[in-house]
């Protein structure tokens, strides 16, 4: 039997994907509104109660709006905003860390943010181990291709093809910040610092760690052994230990649903680098929202997904 899905902001770049996922698949059928009923209140009030699943690509508040519209409990949502990410009564959308059968048996799931999928599979299981300290004042350093940013940000790299780099959130307190604290159990926010690349899709996520500096603090092949053991039997995640001279982002990377990740050591392995490679638009964005949708509906996490 098909299920409904109604994707409330199907016009953005996320929401386009969703789409054009689902309607290759005959186990799902995909509502999206037209340009004019989308604007009316009736009509999206009406798609988001008789729907079996909706998914939010909506801005903040819009997506908080809609969730308030939705009367009936039958109706299961995921939100692909910030909205709810660290949101009580919300199921964080990131099965390897929160459990795949929380996710299957939410009505509520919040969609992580892209450079949080990366920080929080490297950082999370390691905390909550006791392999690295949870009151440590962690650093982040991210890059993505463009898509990320919507429809203005890919047509100023479109219209200025001679800027190859932006970094931003200058100022810190980057929305990302608050779902990396909370979802890792730490106790100071970590310093995030993001930028953009002439890229259109793809992400890496570094988090450097002095480890010798660091109390209680594992040595990198314990870090990397409890990653191995962590996602073991994930069909997404792959933790990485052969050597590696360096990551790449290539600007027509094809599209991809997985996530590698890495922990390089100095010699004396007194410093480590754990990375996560990913794609923004992929496990950060709308094939996270497949899998979730996937274990929802009581179907193979990976049915439609890109591997």
């Amino acid at each position: 039997m098909s299920r409904t899905v109604f994707i409330d902001g199907a016009a953005g770049t996320t929401g386009l994907e969703i789409v054009e996922r689902l309607s290759a698949r005959p186990e799902f059928s995909p509502l999206v509104l037209g340009e004019e009923r989308r604007k009316q209140d009736a009509a999206r009030a009406e798609a988001l109660n008789d729907a079996d699943f909706v998914i939010l690509c909506l801005p903040d508040e819009a997506a908080r709006q809609a969730v308030a519209m939705i009367k009936s409990d039958r109706v299961r949502v995921i939100d692909a905003s910030t909205a709810h990410r660290t949101a009580k009564g919300w199921v964080y959308g990131l099965p390897e860390v929160v459990g795949a059968r929380e996710v299957a048996s939410a009505r509520r799931v919040s969609n992580p943010g892209c450079y949080s999928t990366g920080f929080i599979a490297l950082v999370a299981p390691l905390v909550s181990a006791g392999l690295l300290p949870a009151d440590w004042p962690y650093v982040c350093h991210a890059v993505s291709g463009f898509s990320g940013g919507g429809k203005a940000l890919i047509a100023r790299f479109r219209a200025e093809p001679d800027i190859v780099w932006r970094g931003y959130g200058l100022g810190l307190g980057h929305k990302h910040v608050p779902e990396m604290q909370a979802h890792c159990g730490l106790k100071l926010p970590p310093l995030f610092s993001p930028a953009v690349v002439n890229a259109y899709r793809g992400m890496v996520v570094e988090v450097p760690l002095p480890l010798a500096a660091m109390p209680k603090a594992a040595p990198p092949d314990v870090l990397l052994a409890s990653l191995h053991e962590t996602y073991l039997s994930s069909p997404v995640i792959t933790v990485c230990d052969e050597p590696f001279d360096e990551l790449l982002l290539t600007a027509d990377a094809a599209p991809h649903d997985g996530m590698e990740l890495f922990v390089f050591a100095s010699a004396d392995r007194s410093q480590a680098r754990l990375m996560a490679q990913l794609d923004n638009l992929g496990k950060g964005a709308s094939g996270a929202t497949v899998q979730s949708l996937n274990l929802m509906a009581g179907l193979d996490e990976t049915a439609g997904l890109r591997l």
